[in-house]
């Protein structure tokens, strides 16, 4: 029986129990030895032997530096580690305090392998390296490698040693993959060191063990700082080492075997250090970028094409890393930075093309499946990157297989809010923590992602209609409210107890995480505007009766004059502003005068619009320019500056009171006095067509604006640059 203690063992164990000196229980050892490696050696026996031994004659052995003269300076401690290596194999002996409590000194042997000392012993380093890998195949025994900072301690190993290194690199990718970026300080030094030596190993190993190596390089990016490490990068070799390496695969002809860990690799580096590390190769940095490209669009096409979800399941890990080099490409190349010749592009599309349409029919699949509302932690991570990378295409090509997307679309949607609600909530709830976890990362948010896509699906009738249908606009409302949380971030109020104490202390400074995730706030309120923009303007009879857009109005009436007035908000601030402009003109039945909150809003709105062109910034006196504050972000907010005159001159006609806040706030009269100084015939048409039409609007809405605009001097405005609507009103023919 398997609990029962062979006959051998049991007079072994009575040999030690009964041992009156350590040099007679020395002597029992080495029948120890014997027996523990034997087959009639099982747990119970290796449990008996262990108590019977006693684990302080053990450490006495592995410290003892006092040996006989005729023998060998580490006999004892090759002894004692024999025996330990064995019993590190059962769990419970693997993890017991005593012998976590030995970590250093195993730490302290293996750290020497480059010694004279170790020279003839090799067999001390390799058990030493056995003990600390078989503890670390248990939970609390990873946490007792970790609180001794094994991490460190392997990678100053890897680093620095040339012997048995695979061993440490080994052990540190084993913590690595249970602490995640956790494993890693505040000081990347170490770690860009230990990718240094690794890649190196990587590029100019051409055996079996370059196979091995891109993945142990995979996990440890896969689970490094990755903001502190981009941050960082610049200078270090290793990059380069990568590519060189990874690039060396993909060009050879290989099999799966070579050809997946090679890809993941790939997929962890984009992912890491960004697409642009594609682009080594500087005499055609476009080689390698296609390669890669096309590689990841037909390994999906092979593993998804006429495959179930499950079947897709069993390559999960292969798929997304495919999906991380296909979203990243194609959000780079929307940048235009690439030269691609239309050969290229044709070649791009057409793998893209069939990739898309491979995830398409597993999503259609899954849809239709009525397993799709029971999916295991691992099923919904995949279904959720498999959202993620689609909508990363269908934000570029979105007429792409229409018919296939609507098919599909009710589930996005599900699947999206989903994640957004899980994610929601988890932030909110970790948000007072204030601590920055790297193990713990927030669930993934795909509806964030999915913004860009639906922005463009809102156009089309069809998907229009699919999108109200699932009440995605609450959705979006409520995305909203999460995002104006982060990106207005207000500090924490302080208790009265310590107002007075903390009264003159500095704000205290934003964490980078932080920073980061108000700016990925700010634009994604962008989107969420853009979106629903989109739908105020091409369904207005819905926007009009509805209860969550009036919502809308009353949570941007409120919270936008609130808002900083900073650079970094200026885009988000337009897209707020004009977005309220829009929702004010389909429900201006329904504004009431003596609202206040309204008044805040437009006086923000006009100075939005007011302060977007000017003459005293330009070089010339004459030139009217757009200002230096909104110069940086022209390209985003141009036309929202239009959309915004266009529409406050809408909602005048509906609304006339609003024109006093025009007279009120100088803006009419602004106009007027600043288009005075501007050159004939250097007015660009269409601000010259957007102020006429908001002057002619104001003229017919409210009696005391003409006077005030004929007292700037509009007759030579309009003179100058010909703006006859505008005339005719003020001066008749």
């Amino acid at each position: 029986m398997s609990g029962e203690v062979s006959e051998p063992i049991k007079k072994c164990s009575l040999i030690l129990k009964n041992a009156k000196s350590d040099t007679e229980k020395f002597a029992a050892l080495f029948m120890v030895t014997k027996l523990i490696k034997g087959k009639d050696c099982n747990q119970a026996g290796k449990r008996l032997l262990f108590e019977s031994i006693g684990f302080d004659f053990l450490r006495k052995l592995l410290t003892s530096k006092d040996v006989p003269d005729d023998c060998p300076a580490s006999v004892y401690q090759s002894v004692a580690l024999s025996i330990l290596s064995c019993f590190c194999d059962d769990e419970q002996l693997a993890t017991h305090q005593d012998m976590l409590d030995s970590i250093p000194v195993f730490m302290g042997i293996v750290s020497t392998c480059d010694d004279d000392e170790y020279d003839d012993n090799l067999i001390i380093i390799n058990e030493a390296y056995h003990c600390l890998q078989s503890i670390s195949l248990y939970e609390s025994g990873r946490l007792a490698l970790r609180q001794h900072d094994v991490i460190t301690k392997m990678a100053q190993i890897y680093t620095q040693r040339s012997f048995q290194i695979d061993e440490a690199l080994t052990l540190i990718v084993t913590l690595v993959a249970r602490f995640g970026a956790n494993s890693w300080d505040n000081d990347p030094k170490l770690f860009h060191a230990l990718l240094q030596r690794v890649s190196l190993d990587f590029e100019t190993d051409h055996a079996e063990r370059k196979f091995e190596l891109a993945e142990m390089i995979s996990s440890l990016l896969f689970h490094c700082r990755r903001d502190l490490v981009a941050r960082t990068v610049q200078g270090e070799i290793w990059p380069e080492c990568l590519y060189k390496g990874i690039s060396d695969i993909l060009k050879s002809k290989i099999g799966k075997a070579q050809r997946d860990p090679a890809l993941k690799l790939a997929a962890n580096a984009v992912d890491v250090l960004g697409i642009e590390w594609t682009l080594h190769d500087v005499e055609n940095p476009k080689k390698f970028f296609l390669l890669l490209l096309q590689l990841a669009a037909i390994e999906v096409r092979m593993q998804m094409d006429n495959k179930s979800f499950n079947q897709c399941v069993q390559q999960a890990d292969l798929i997304t890393a495919c999906f991380i080099i296909l979203e990243l490409s194609i959000n780079f190349m929307s940048t235009d930075q690439l030269d691609l010749d239309q050969k290229d592009k044709q070649q791009v599309y057409t793998g893209l093309k069939g990739a898309f349409s491979a995830v398409l029919g597993v999503l259609v699949k899954l849809a239709n499946d009525t397993k799709k509302d029971r999916l295991q932690k691992t099923e919904k991570a995949f279904a959720y990157a498999m959202v993620r990378v689609l909508t990363a295409w269908l934000a570029q090509e979105t007429s792409a297989m229409k018919n296939q997307v609507s098919k599909v679309l009710p589930f996005l949607f599900k699947l999206a809010n989903e994640s957004f609600y899980e994610s929601r909530d988890y932030r909110i709830a970790h948000k007072a923590d204030n601590v920055d976890d790297h193990e713990q990362q927030p669930p993934a948010d795909i509806l964030r992602v999915m913004l860009p896509a639906i922005c463009h699906l809102v156009v089309e009738e069809e998907a229009r209609q699919i999108f109200l249908k699932e009440k995605e606009e609450q959705v979006l409302y409520d995305c909203l409210l999460f995002h104006w949380s982060i990106a207005h971030y207000k500090k924490p109020p302080v208790p009265r107890a310590e107002r007075l104490k903390r009264m003159n202390e500095p704000d205290p400074e934003m964490t980078p995480q932080q920073l980061d995730d108000m700016k990925d706030s700010r634009t994604a309120i962008v989107s969420l505007c853009n979106i629903l923009m989109n739908i105020t303007v091409l369904e207005a009879k819905l926007v009009e009766e509805s209860t969550l857009f009036a919502q809308l109005l009353r949570f941007i009436f409120e919270n936008l004059p609130e808002l900083k007035d900073i650079p970094d908000n200026l885009v988000m601030h337009g897209h707020l502003a004009v977005l309220g402009l829009l929702l004010l003109k389909q429900q201006a039945s329904k504004i009431k005068k003596n609202d206040f909150s309204i008044c805040r809003y437009i006086q923000t709105t006009i100075r939005f619009l007011w302060d977007a062109y000017n003459i005293d910034e330009s070089n010339d006196p004459q030139a009217l320019v757009v200002s230096m504050q909104y110069k940086e972000h022209w390209f985003e907010i141009m036309e929202l500056w239009f959309l915004g005159m266009q529409t406050m001159s809408g909602i005048i006609k509906l609304i006339p009171w609003i024109s006093e806040f025009a007279i009120e706030s100088g803006w009419a009269e602004g106009i007027v006095e600043t288009l005075r100084k501007v050159k004939i015939g250097t007015l660009p048409p269409n601000v010259k067509l957007a102020y006429e039409d908001f002057l002619s609007q104001l003229v017919d809405a409210n009696p005391a604006v003409a006077p005030v605009l004929k007292k700037a001097d509009a007759l030579k405005v309009c003179r100058n640059h010909r703006m006859m609507d505008l005339g005719k009103k003020l001066f008749g023919d």
